[in-house]
């Protein structure tokens, strides 16, 4: 299950910038000619650190979080 975000001070649904950590697992295929593909990539592990309206600049407190599947309230 996703998450999806919501801005208190404007009412954005769509636009965000976020800043986060990610620890991951994945397979590394260079090719001969020293092209890199990554290859089944997981996330082990992942923390979002700051979450920014692109609307307004508000972050923090006035971030709301909800589950992506919920029903979005206009």
């Amino acid at each position: 299950m996703g998450i999806r975000y919501r801005c208190s001070a404007c009412g954005n649904l769509t636009r965000f910038d976020v800043v986060a950590s990610r620890r991951t697992r994945a397979f590394h295929h260079f090719s001969v000619g020293g092209e890199l593909t990554v290859e089944d990539e997981a996330v082990l592990d992942e923390r979002v650190e700051e979450v920014t309206c692109r609307w307004c600049g508000a972050s923090g407190d006035a971030i709301d979080t909800m589950p992506a599947e919920a029903p979005v309230e206009t």
